[in-house]
């Protein structure tokens, strides 16, 4: 699954498009490296993403290609969620 899908699928971002575009700035982290929005999720990657303050690390669990609300907080894992500067 692509990244890109995977951030709106799991809920960390509401809209395909900011996810795109927050790869496309380098502030989205796959395994250590800057992702691209093409770039493929698996089980037990690790994701990072900076979204203006917030920083974000969590673990992928298990990829869908959809995901009900209450469901989708069970594909990843979070690791640390920090607010920069707080």
């Amino acid at each position: 699954m692509r990244i890109d899908k995977f951030l709106k699928v799991s809920r960390i971002l509401k809209r395909r498009e900011v996810a795109k575009e927050l790869c496309l700035e380098g502030d989205v982290l796959l395994n250590g490296k800057t992702a691209k929005p093409m770039s493929e999720v698996n089980p037990g990657d690790i994701l990072e993403v900076h979204l203006g303050r917030h920083h974000l690390k969590a673990k992928i669990l298990e990829p869908r290609p959809y995901a009900k609300k209450e469901d989708a907080g069970k594909m990843y894992e979070i690791l640390e969620d920090t607010i920069l500067g707080a």
